[in-house]
């Protein structure tokens, strides 16, 4: 029999979403299961975006899109940008992909050759090293533990990019951690971003109007306006507007790393559907109140996660400022059991966790730490609490 592609053997599922099956088929089989794995905001759009859908489908003429995007999702795309604080992009420097993840593969495709370096904070998102295994990037991973609130500090950046990246990936707020670097904490970051002008950045910033507190959303080119030269923006209509499975991504970069996006759309996906164009530009251009009281939603519910997670001994976890992840250091667990079950790593607590108590989380090694696990709070605010309290009492029964 041939054998399949090298890259394949590189290939794996995502992690998370192997936890979010087997939450799944327990509560198929008549479990009790509350999930706190995967990351779905669980809202739907306004009902402006469906309007603005049968509105379309009067009008389809079944015709192919553009490979860069539709103008006047682009145009609503500029002008959300610009009200992020990112004024100034033009249609050549956009493009739309099938959802961010598709963003990011293709830039790591345009960007990295294989054995090229591509660096970036641990924790960080599953697919950041999945898909650079896939493309035969080398990892650079840098450290960011709960003592530094998981958040890279300038002199980390500086020792990393000194190697000569080709690409560092930064990732705010984040995605497990839900922290959210403060204006000076970029402004830092910018500082030392400049001293490095052969090294591109992508700026994955998904969750930029999911963002508490009043600390604001930053971004390294509001800073230091250079590194537009050589900063890719990745956004999604995914959390912000309750839009996952509508598969909308939206970069913005240098002419040449987005007209490599746009041939590589040509081979890939010719284009997004047009109905889905639709209800994107009705999204960014129409009421925004959906995102804005979602956000306010998350706080609330930020709050109540990390006073459950603060009563429990030994359990520490920073206060997350954005997303909406909570990503304890659990490791207080390590060497104990749990009704005669070892819990020797984060795995295996998340499994006793799932099968004792009907909680599903993913596991922090995931993310590439292992001291932790991630808690997404978008469940049903019913399911909230409980869900909070069967964590307190399966540290409550460690023995």
């Amino acid at each position: 029999m041939p054998q399949l592609a090298a890259r394949i053997g590189r290939a794996k599922p995502s992690a998370i979403m192997v936890i979010a099956d087997k939450a799944k088929r327990m509560k198929a089989e008549g479990r009790d299961i509350i999930s706190f794995s995967i990351g779905v905001p669980n809202f739907l759009p306004g009902p402006h975006v469906y309007a603005a859908v049968r509105d379309w489908l009067d009008k389809d003429s079944g015709q192919y899109g553009s490979n860069r995007g539709d103008n006047r999702l682009l145009d609503a795309f500029i002008a959300h940008m610009a009200a992020s604080g990112l004024p100034g992009y033009s249609r050549e420097q956009c493009a739309v992909t099938i959802g961010a993840k598709h963003g990011l593969y293709n830039l790591f495709e345009a960007l990295l050759d294989e054995g090229d370096e591509i660096a970036f904070p641990t924790p960080y998102w599953t697919s950041y090293v999945d898909i650079a295994e896939i493309v035969g990037a080398r990892i650079r991973l840098l450290p960011c533990p709960p003592e530094q609130n998981y958040k890279l500090t300038p002199e980390q950046l500086d020792a990393a990019l000194a190697a000569k990246p080709k690409v560092f990936l930064f990732n705010n707020p984040s995605n497990p951690t839900g922290m959210v670097y403060t204006a000076e904490e970029i402004a830092a970051l910018a500082d030392v971003l400049a001293k490095y002008p052969d090294t591109w950045i992508i700026a994955d910033d998904i969750y930029n109007r999911m963002v508490f507190d009043g600390i604001g959303y930053h971004n390294v080119a509001a800073f230091r306006p250079e590194l537009r030269e050589r900063m890719i923006y990745c956004d999604s209509l995914s959390k912000t507007y309750g839009m996952p499975g509508w598969r909308v991504g939206l970069l913005a970069g240098p002419k040449e790393v987005i007209a490599a996006v746009v041939t590589l759309n040509s081979n890939h996906i010719t284009n997004i559907p047009e109905v889905v164009t639709a209800a994107a530009i009705a999204a960014l251009e129409g009421p925004q109140d959906v995102p804005t009281g979602k956000a306010r939603e998350f706080q609330d519910k930020r709050d109540i996660v990390i006073a459950a997670l603060t009563a429990i001994p030994g359990v520490v976890c920073p206060v997350p400022q954005g997303a909406f992840y909570a990503f304890p250091d659990i490791s207080c667990a390590f060497g104990k059991h749990h009704q005669g079950r070892l819990i020797t790593d984060d795995v295996e607590l998340c499994a006793a966790l799932l099968d004792s108590k009907g909680v599903a989380c993913v596991p922090g090694s995931a993310f590439g730490e292992p001291r932790a696990l991630r808690i997404s709070y978008t469940c049903p605010s019913a399911q909230l609490e409980p869900g909070l309290t069967r964590i307190q009492e399966f540290f409550a029964e460690l023995t």
